[in-house]
């Protein structure tokens, strides 16, 4: 179909207001079932330069629907990527559900580069080779749709339902971890919800992490050193409520917590 600019920004004012508003909205496709994918990545991309124009800044990209436990949970069959801001990195161990409108907690593998990755025909040797560290992220989506209910372009203009992230303490160089072996555990309230390893993550968290670096080069971007990349969730993504407190563990990465305040 063809937009013209306009109605991309004004769908873009529209997802911004209802985060900051925390309520949920009807999905686009809902009423306007042929918009396509990259009708999707041009309201994305109307949504982060407004942000960027409010003063907020982009710690990095990150990859959505990577793994097939999220596919399948989504219903979707293609990976997408989004942006995280610095307002969505959590200081501390507490998430605050009044900020939020129904979030939901994965865990993954971040990268940080000590050099800038350019596609396309980006490897995930070149991006291994790249890479500084390797941190453990506990990162928190919430969609701004009803029920948490969206086609793929709808959630791609809604920046990947990027919402809130926590970025362990763990730096590790990759030298030596085999990271499609790392495992996590994900736990709520001390009740195992899940597990995963980073082969979870399209056979390896770099294959990711190349896929990007190859998507942003169609759009004329490239992954920057010192970005904080999220790779993708190895676990599925689970409900949170007030109260809850949420313990994740990897193998050699080391062990993330936080509680949720209604």
């Amino acid at each position: 179909m063809s937009m013209n600019p306009s109605g991309y920004e004004e769908m873009a004012l529209f997802l911004i207001e209802s985060e900051v508003g925390k309520r949920e909205v009807e999905r686009f496709t809902k009423r306007r079932p042929e918009l396509t994918v990259e009708d999707g990545y041009r309201i994305q991309e109307a949504l982060i330069a407004r942000k960027l124009e409010q003063g907020y800044r982009v710690i990095g990209p990150k990859m959505g629907l990577t793994s097939r436990a999220k596919m399948k949970q989504m219903n979707v069959e293609a990976p997408i990527y989004g942006f995280i801001f610095d307002y969505m990195v959590v200081e501390g161990d507490v998430l605050r559900l009044d900020e939020l409108i129904h979030p939901k907690v994965e865990a993954e593998i971040a990268f940080v580069l000590a050099a800038d990755v350019q596609g396309p025909g980006v490897t995930a040797a070149q991006v291994l080779a790249a890479t500084e560290y390797v941190v453990p992220a506990l990162e928190i989506i919430d969609s701004r749709y009803e029920d948490f209910q969206f086609a793929l372009p709808d959630v791609v203009a809604d920046n990947a339902s990027s919402s809130r992230v926590f970025i362990g303490s763990g730096f590790r160089s990759p030298v030596g971890l085999e990271l499609d072996l790392i495992g996590v555990t994900l736990s709520i309230n001390g009740e195992w919800k899940d597990a995963g390893a980073g082969a979870e993550v399209l056979g390896h968290p770099a294959e990711s992490v190349a896929m990007l670096a190859n998507m942003l080069s169609r759009r004329g971007q490239s992954l920057k050193a010192g970005q904080v990349i999220l790779s993708g969730g190895i676990t599925g993504a689970h409900t949170l409520k007030a109260g809850d407190t949420v313990t994740a563990i990897w193998d050699r990465l080391g062990t993330m917590q936080f509680r949720v305040q209604g």
